[in-house]
């Protein structure tokens, strides 16, 4: 008989509390019962998973590294990294849910008045208010200051014009986190982050403010990713994060360094699961008398992939815990959605190839991550902006 035991060796973390593993636990068991068994058909049918998502803040995921003092669980971002490696495993859409809350959420604790603490995060962890974080636009992708949006003050409100793109749960969350210009002359000085209020859904969501439509994607479907228009959109400069306009870029720098380690544990997590399969159905598929996983080819591969999927978690082991310290981690963070994004890429499509024939077909899973993978090499910024990023870090003294 065959006997696997080393894919329980994979994607270890040492030193953590009883209490750690006993949240990846939880959230493991309710991937493999709630989550798996009903990806592949609501993907396909680009339906919002509700009965999920009402199931995590039923577990406490969407207030779990805010403080307790807010009503959180107070978890480290090392923690909070290692569950969206879980839940990516189940399905990537699921984590993406929780991830633009959790930089929204992340951004007001550190950023943010005591006021807007006090007002958003009890709710935030209660998943009464839901995060969305929106800083591209049409024109603009990697190149943050080419932003077009402005926000001119008027009276005790400021008055917003422009478009955003690519909002992840634009249609879903009732608040957004919107980097605009409000001086365009300052550089990066001149912009200024805003927590704007709305009502869920699509069309007309606040008085001037539009939520027009969810874009259809090739992958990262269930999710609704939006634009977002502004015409007259009239917001209390109290709402402003932080209470001063032009610290915008440096806070939403901070949420994406934070993000960075989110979406590299997503890669990490998708490539664990293209691996469980592959690894499966090598056992089950035979070829010339005897399963194709004996074959040295199929063995190899599957060695490549499980180092590729361990390697990815150490980097995202030691990016999270460098942030937990209160350290600089943009090295970190870069270096690992890279290599996590790029062997995510590798291993799904080895496992892939392993599938045969029948990767190409929508009854079996791998097709599916076979068309969420490209979107782990995209968010949160491209591999040539992070080896910008590594590039620029190792050569500062």
């Amino acid at each position: 008989m065959w006997r696997w035991g080393v894919a329980e060796r994979l994607r270890q973390t040492h030193g953590l509390s009883d209490e750690q593993r006993e949240i990846l636990a939880t959230v493991r068991a309710f991937v493999d019962k709630e989550i798996l068994p009903v990806a592949t058909d609501l993907e396909h049918a680009d339906e919002y998973p509700q009965a999920i998502v009402d199931g995590m803040r039923d577990l406490g995921l969407f207030g779990l590294t805010i403080g307790e003092e807010h009503g959180g669980l107070g978890e480290s971002l090392l923690t909070y990294a290692l569950v969206v490696e879980e839940l990516a495993r189940g399905w990537m859409s699921v984590s993406g849910v929780i991830n633009t809350h959790f930089i929204v959420a992340w951004m007001i604790e550190r950023h943010g008045t005591p006021e807007q603490r006090a007002h958003y995060l009890p709710k935030m962890a209660a998943g009464e208010i839901r995060g969305a974080f929106s800083m591209s636009e049409p024109d603009c992708g990697s190149d943050v200051s080419a932003i077009r949006t402005r926000a001119v003050p008027d009276g005790d409100h400021h008055v917003v014009d422009g478009q955003k793109m690519w909002v992840t749960n634009g249609a879903s969350a009732n608040l957004v986190a919107t980097l605009v210009k409000t001086d365009p002359d300052a550089g990066h000085r001149g912009m200024t982050t805003f927590l704007l209020d709305k009502t869920p859904g699509f069309g007309e969501v606040a008085p001037g403010l539009t939520i027009p439509r969810k874009i259809d994607k090739m992958g990262y479907k269930g999710v609704d990713t939006t634009e977002m228009v502004f015409d007259s959109h009239r917001v209390p400069s109290a709402q402003i994060l932080g209470g001063t306009p032009g610290r915008g870029f440096y806070q939403m720098m901070d949420g994406v360094e934070v993000g960075r380690v989110n979406v590299a544990a997503r890669g990490c997590g998708v490539a664990m699961r293209a691996y469980e399969l592959a690894r499966e159905y090598a056992r089950r598929r035979e070829t010339f008398g005897r399963p194709i996983a004996e074959h040295q080819a199929v063995l190899f591969r599957l060695a490549e992939m499980a180092t590729k999927v361990e390697a990815a978690h150490q980097m995202v082991v030691m990016a999270a815990r460098r942030k937990d310290s209160g350290e600089r981690n943009d090295l970190e963070a870069g270096m690992a959605k890279y290599l996590a994004g790029e062997y995510c890429k590798e291993v799904v499509e080895a496992s892939f190839r392993i599938h045969g024939g029948y990767a190409y077909s929508k009854e079996f899973e791998i097709e599916r991550l076979y068309r969420e993978a490209p979107m782990l090499l995209i968010g949160e910024g491209t591999a040539d902006i992070q080896k910008m990023i590594i590039g620029r870090r190792l050569l500062e003294d």
